[in-house]
């Protein structure tokens, strides 16, 4: 059996600063390299819990809550909130702030469900993971269900 492993281990922190090539003509970020992003992190999330080359299975629940412009600097987070026998579920989150901003905004989040894989592609049977703090044995038990659904069970 592969040691358990912690939410903490899987933590991501990745940030961009919106450039011109990143924005569409009015100068909002182009919601494809918001996902990009966010894939990026979850993937390496995701590599961090398995210890294996992690492929994306699927992206739930894309939520474009506020738009970011040029010069933005965006803060996106990934972590496991649960893993399965082969597959885990990540939750990212990105927030945005610039100069004239007192606190970050939270612009975008996601739920994404990543394999464990071998060279040959198979899939690899991945450590469990262990929720430790309140918020985590939440994500934890939503995961279970949001699974389900996506399941159809």
């Amino acid at each position: 059996m592969k040691k358990v492993k912690t939410v903490a281990e899987s933590l991501v922190t990745k940030m961009e600063v919106i450039c011109p090539n990143d924005t569409n003509p009015l100068g909002i970020l182009q919601g494809g390299k918001m996902v990009q992003w966010m894939d990026l992190a979850s993937a390496i999330s995701a590599q961090n819990h398995a210890g294996y080359v992690c492929v994306t299975a699927s992206i739930d629940n894309v939520l474009f809550k506020t738009p970011a412009q040029n010069g933005d600097i965006v803060t996106i987070q990934s972590k496991v909130t649960r893993a399965f026998k082969t597959s885990m579920e990540i939750h990212a989150v990105a927030w945005k702030k610039n100069l004239e901003m007192k606190e970050k905004v939270i612009m975008n989040e996601a739920y994404f469900t990543f394999v464990a894989i071998d060279k040959a592609g198979k899939p690899m049977n991945i450590p469990p993971l262990k929720p430790v703090s309140k918020e985590e044995k939440i994500a934890y038990e939503a995961a279970g269900k949001r699974r389900e659904k996506r399941m159809g069970k």
